[in-house]
Formats: C-alpha cells, structure tokens, sequence
C-alpha cells in the first residue's frame, strides 16, 4: 500500500520527479562510468592463473631510489641459478617489428622470450603448442606462437594455420601454436618466438629485458624481496659494474598499474563529490516538496500515524527515486564508459577489459542505496516532526517551513558550494599545470617534422650493413623531393620509449677519466644510432665538434656524439671533444666523442633531460635495420605520405611503412594529464552547475517566503534596486560562507595531486583567487533571477496574497 501511495504521490509530481531523477542520475552514472574502469584497471586479478604469485622482477638504484623495469641478461642468470623462492623465472624483450604473414609486409609486436615463460604465465595455447626443448636451443628449428588476434587477421582463423610460415626481420619461422583469445601478454604482442635463436646481449649495464617470476607454493613477496636484495647484494661485491645496483619485486599487476591507480582513485574521489552534491540537491527538493506536505503529514499524524511511519513513507519515495535514479544512472554510465575509454591513454593497461559487468551494476545498486540514505533520511526526519496545532492552521504550512527548513536548505547549500569549491580549485591546479606542459619548451622544433616508421628484413652482418645500405640510398632521394626542407632518420623520435626497442634507456657508460678515479660507470644514458643531419633536422643546436658524416662507416674508427646533460655530469671541467667513451650497444668497442649538441626533452614536455649519446648508423647496422625518417616539410605534413611510401617501394617491397608526426608523438607523453584534466575539469563545471541549482533554489524559495515582507518594504517607499540589493546580499552571504569552508577544504585535499601537478604549487594563490572570482560570480548569478523576480513584485498584489 505504501508502495502503490509512493508512486501515485510521484507520478502526481512530475516535474519534481523528473528532476530529481536527472540529477541522482548524472551523480550516479558518472561514478559508475568512473568505478567501470577502476573495476577493471585496478580491482579486477589479471586473466592467468594464480595471477596474484606473478611477479615482477626490475632493478633498484640505491642513490635515487628509482625503479627500471629493464634488466641485464647476466643479472638475469644470476637471479635464476641462486634464487629459492621461485617456481619459475622468465625474461622476455621485443617490440614492434616487420613481417609478413602473406605478400604484404606489415608491423607486429613480437617478443622474445626465455624458457618457462608460459609456466611463469600460467597459460596454454588453445591451438597447437607451446616450443619444444628443440625449438628452445640455438641451431634448433626456428618456430613462432602466435595470437588469436594475428591468427583471425591474417590466417581467418583456420586451424590449417599451424605449419604456415611467419617472416619477421628477414627470418622465416613455423607457427606451432596460437594463444587463446585475450592473452597478448605483454602489452599488445602478437607472436612469440623462443630467445635461444637471439644473441644474447653478455653486458651487466645494458638493461635490454623484462623479467617475470612465479613465487613458490608459500613464499610471500616480501619473503621473495629480500632474498632477492640478498642475491643483488653479492652480485654488486662481484662485479663493480653493479655498484647501486639492486633488485625490486612487486606483483605484476602492481606494476602494470602503477601509472595510473592514483589518477583512477583521485577521480573516484572527484566525482564521489558531483554525487554527494547531487544528492544535498535532491535533499533540498524534497525539503521544498516537504512544505506543501506539512499538511499532510500533519493529518495523517492525527488520524494516527505515527512518526516511523511517516518517516518510511517519506523514505520508500526516495528509495523509488534512487532507484530509478540508478536505472538511468546505468545508461550514462554505458555511454561515459565509452567517453572515457575514448579520452584514456591509448597505453593504458587492461583498457580492453573495461565493460559494465556484474560488479559495477552492484556498485551502482549500493551507491544509489547509499544516496538514499544521504538525501532521503534527514528530510524525512525532519518533515515528520511537525507540532499539530500549528501545521492545522490556516497558514500554518507556511509557519512551520519557513523555521527549521529554511535553515536546513541553506545548510545543504553552503555544502553543496563548499564541496564544488574543492573540485573547481582541484581542476584550476590540474588546468594550469597542463597548460605549463602544453607551452613547455621542449628544445627542438617540433612542428612540421613527419615520421615514416620503416624496418628492413635482415640477419647476419652482411645483410645488416645492406639495410643500412637502404637509408644511405633512400635519403638523398627523398631529400629532392618538392616540400621536403631536410630529412634524416633515427633509432628513435622523440617522445617513444623502450617498449618499442627504439630506445635502450638505462645503459651504462664507461668513460677513462671517471675509471681513473675509481668510478667503473658514468650516469646511466639513453643511446641511439642516427644518420648525419638529424641534430639539424629536429632543430638542435651543434654546440661544439661536428655532426655525422660520410667518413663514418662501418670500417672508420667509431665515433660519437654527446649531448650537454651527459657533458655536465661526466665531464665537469672538461673539454669532451677527443674524449673516449664506451657502451653496451652492438660493439664493444672505444668511440671518439666528435661533437656536443644541445639538451632536449627526449620523454616529453614533463621530463628533464636525460644524458645521451648517438652513434653514425652505419657503425652499428644491427641496431640500424629498423630507422625512423624524420622529415622537416614546408607545408602540410600527410600531403607527402604517398610519395615517400613510392619511393620505399622502389628500393624495396618488402619495407613496411607507417606514418605520424613528431606533434602526434609528444602529444602521447602527456595523455595521461589530459585524461585527469579533462575529466576533473567536466566534473568541476557539473559540481558549479548542480550548485548553481541549489542556489536558485534555495533563493527562489526565500523570496517566496519573504513575499509579504518584500511588498510592505515596497510600500514604504523601499526602491527596486533596494529589493534587488538585500537578496543578493542575502545569497552573497550563503556564497560568501561556502567559498570560505570550501576553501579550507581545498588546501588540504588539493595536497594529494601534488605528484600531478608541473609548474605549479598545490597553494598557488593565483589559481585560488581565479577559483574564488568564478564561483562567486556563478552563485551570484544563480542569484539574480530570483532576486530580479522579486524586485518586480506590485506591493498590493503581494500583500493581499498574504
């Protein structure tokens, strides 16, 4: 009975209805859009089994307390052959790479990996197998497993696949086995082929694999830590070239998230905000609608009711309106999913496992139970306490609202503003931190620089030195090309790390001077091979020596050039031209440092820059068979795409290219500040919208109250723009107090995105005082209808209403 009353009493209000759904509803959706992606991201274990005793195994930097995911192959041994905590241990290292499944060459990322990978994985292959101990030893028969993705594109799925041949870089390897659907571990791969075929790198400082672990049956990962630091400890007395050098081990999906689980919690916390303001502002209507129910609830008290039973009257209504809240909630929550997997990084971990599922229609059920409880309860307590005398009355109604209500709503509405203060003030911090990055000089210029990804198939020496061949025949002729200002090609292009091979970060230098005195390694350095022009092709400065040129070939002596980051922390006081240098690339031998360019900002507009060194391609043509083409265009940069595509076909067919910009690349770098401002700043301005609501609101039933009053001022000679004055000083005060609590509470929560922020400090005042000046200015403005309403009230018709 109560429940039919609840629904005929909402259906008989239906503009109240309606906007008290749409309101819960945008709280609810948007939290659950939110909790969608931490559900997934986060919360969820990784699909393989056991995946809670996977572990990842990275090295440790004593001096700065910085974790690399990048380890070297005899730290790797050494880990395997003393370790006791390990069911099994696994490396694996690769990138994206050229192949051809058919006729047409293409890109796949394929991963080289060490025995026991999959037994480290917990997986199987749905079709075929994994590599047998023949195909796992060096000389044996070259095999490859593939995804089901690559085995769907490129062999339709058809189990005749197994014994088809893959190419990739100039090799030619059997598929014995396709991986089941949703395993590309790691990252996005789509083949897999055994380490053994590989040369293995023997250098302790060039950090070129992954290692993964499983733990034993009992052994803990704090157990399994500090027999690992144990072993580090022994390696660095061995082997100077681990000086501060130690081991770290964090479970898998600890590591894989990382990045982003503070990002994915503060927005939780964010829009849990837009929710608890949305429910003070359904609060509010239901204590608007409580005033022409005084009434009501004043009979039913006397015809016997008693006040558990008005309050589950009042309660069932809000609980009909949540839920119903949450049903539309579900909706927006579908469709800001998508919003937010089309503004989430594109690198983002486990982004495909992101769907609406079981666990977020609970979490949608509880935080619409729970937002009954915050809107629903205390209005219902509150109009359920009514003093029958009054109530009957004749204006009796009015009496009662105007009391305790009044104050109740505008309680709720400095809340309301207090709690948007805090997310306008947290979107002002991430905004102007953004807008530093986006206006950072990264020290090169890149506008209109296009890249071509190219990759020549090769093995073996002989075919390396022709892929490098490749690029000394192709450049010249792209260079006449009309629109081209300057072309060039690297390893790498600002702004892509690691992941791709392009980069080989962490790698150690060993220099004379700093051998001389007792120091085996200089700072760890990034290091690339690159044609002659690329410093001014990007735009850098030559700061002293030369560039790359013609003499530098394979036979020439080596040679190399250093940038000032690596010249300040190694050659402090020293001219470094003439200097030696060596690092762990392809050849392990002395370079003459040659030239010195000037520093850029290799990781995006948010890192420093790191220490680098660049060697002449044609001196190292293994690490060179897969070059990026810079090109500096004078106009648009996609008009040329076509022509250079033609012209890598001529010299060879089996090249596969693809095309971005240097721009499109930065820009990568700081998708995930993007991501939370884009998102906080959505937020923020629904906080300021939901509080301008309560406002008006809340304004509008003032001046209501104040009809009377309002009509005998006017007519003792009070003016409009008396009237006018004295409600929006009225809702200054209310707008006055919100910002002044909300303030207070800023300072202290906006200190958690500290570690967000670039350029600017979590108390930056400026950010503080824009903040004051908008919202202030938004709840005035809230404020000016009702207040522009009530300056044009005729006195005589305002005091016979009363």
């Amino acid at each position: 009975m109560d429940f039919k009353y609840a629904i005929r009493t909402l259906i008989k209000s239906r503009s109240f209805t309606l906007l008290a759904i749409g309101v819960l509803a945008l709280g609810i959706g948007a939290n659950s859009a939110i909790f969608s992606v931490i559900n997934a991201v986060v919360l969820q274990p990784l699909p393989y089994r056991q995946s809670d005793r996977i572990v990842n195994i990275g090295n440790l930097w004593k001096k700065t307390g910085a974790r690399s995911n990048n380890v070297s192959g005899p730290d790797f041994h050494d880990w395997k052959a003393q370790n006791s905590v390990f069911q099994s241990i696994a490396y694996y290292a690769g990138g994206e790479s050229t192949v051809m499944a058919g006729t047409q060459p293409d890109y796949a990322d394929v991963e080289i990996v060490s025995p026991d990978f999959l037994k480290v994985m917990g997986a199987e292959p749905s079709v075929g197998r994994w590599f047998n101990k023949e195909e796992e030893t060096k000389g044996g028969p070259l095999a490859a497993t593939i995804s089901s993705g690559f085995w769907q594109r490129n062999f339709g799925g058809r189990p005749d696949a197994l014994g088809k041949t893959v190419k990739s870089d100039g090799r030619i390897f059997t598929v014995v086995g396709v991986m089941p659907p949703g395993f590309q571990y790691p990252g996005k791969t789509d083949i897999w082929i055994p380490a053994a075929d590989h040369d293995e790198n023997p250098n302790r400082t060039a950090h070129n694999y992954r290692a993964i672990a499983r733990l034993k049956d009992g052994v803990s990962i704090e157990q399994a830590q500090t027999e690992m630091t144990g072993i580090a400890a022994r390696i660095e007395q061995q082997h100077v070239e681990n000086k501060g050098k130690g081991v770290s081990v964090l479970r898998l999906q600890d590591q894989m998230i990382a990045g982003v689980r503070q990002t994915l919690y503060y927005l939780l916390g964010a829009v849990s905000l837009v929710l608890l303001i949305a429910c003070a502002n359904v609060a509010n209507l239901l204590l608007a609608r409580a005033q022409g129910r005084t009434r009501e609830i004043a009979i039913r008290s006397a015809l016997g009711a008693s006040r558990g039973r008005i309050v589950r009257q009042l309660i069932l209504e809000s609980v009909i309106l949540s839920v119903l809240a949450g049903c539309v909630g579900v909706v927006l929550a579908l469709w800001g999913k998508d919003a937010l997997l089309a503004l989430a990084p594109k690198n983002l971990a486990r982004l495909d496992e992101v769907r609406v599922d079981g666990w977020v229609l609970a979490f949608t059920f509880l935080a619409s139970v729970g937002s009954t409880l915050i809107f629903g309860l205390i209005p219902a307590l509150h109009s359920s306490r009514v003093d029958l005398n009054d109530a009957l009355k004749q204006g009796g109604a009015r009496g009662v609202a105007a009391g305790g209500f009044g104050l109740l709503r505008q309680g709720l509405v400095v809340t309301e503003i207090a709690l948007s203060i805090i997310l306008v003030a947290g979107a002002g911090l991430l905004i102007r931190s953004f807008a530093s990055l986006t206006t950072m000089d990264v020290g090169f210029q890149p506008e209109r620089l296009l890249v071509m990804e190219t990759a020549v198939p090769a093995t073996g020496m002989e075919e390396f030195k022709r892929a490098t061949a490749f690029y000394h025949d192709l450049l010249p002729r792209l260079e006449n090309l009309p629109g081209v200002s300057s072309v060039s090609a690297a390893r790498s292009i600002p702004g892509r790390v690691g992941s791709d091979g392009s980069y080989a970060i962490d790698t150690g230098l060993s220099i004379p001077e700093l051998m001389k005195q007792g120091m085996a390694n200089a700072p760890q350095a990034v290091m690339g091979t690159s044609t002659p022009n690329y410093f001014k092709t990007l735009g850098l400065r030559l700061v002293k020596g030369r560039d790359f040129d013609e003499r530098d070939t394979f036979e020439a002596l080596p040679v190399a050039v250093i940038n000032e980051a690596l010249v300040a922390k190694s050659f402090q006081g020293v001219d470094p031209i003439g200097r030696r240098i060596l690092c762990g690339l392809d050849r392990p031998e002395w370079m003459t440092i040659v030239g010195v360019v000037s520093d850029f900002r290799q990781f995006g507009p948010s890192s420093k820059p790191w220490p680098e060194i660049y060697m002449p391609y044609r001196q190292h043509p293994g690490p060179s068979t897969s070059l990026s083409v810079v090109v500096r265009t004078s106009g648009e940069t996609g008009s040329l795409s076509e022509t250079l595509r033609r012209k890598v076909r001529e010299l060879n067919a089996e090249v596969p290219v693809k095309f971005s910009t240097v721009e499109e690349t930065l820009s990568g770098t700081i998708s995930m500040p993007r991501f939370r401002t884009t998102l906080l700043g959505v937020f923020a301005a629904l906080a300021v919208f939901l509080a301008m609501v309560g406002v008006y609101g809340v304004m509008a039933y003032l001046v209501g109250q104040r009809t009377a009053e309002i009509g005998i001022r006017m007519a003792l000679g009070a003016s409009r723009s008396d009237v006018l004055r004295m409600i929006l000083s009225q809702g200054a005060k209310l707008a006055g107090l919100g910002l002044a609590i909300g303030l207070a509470a800023s300072f202290a929560v906006n200190r958690t995105i500290e570690t967000f922020l670039f350029g600017v400090k979590a108390n930056d005042p400026a950010t503080y005082l824009v903040v004051c000046g908008l919202t202030a200015t938004a709840m005035i403005a809230a404020c000016f209808a009702p207040a522009w309403r009530a300056s044009k009230l005729d006195p005589l018709v305002a005091l016979r209403q009363d």
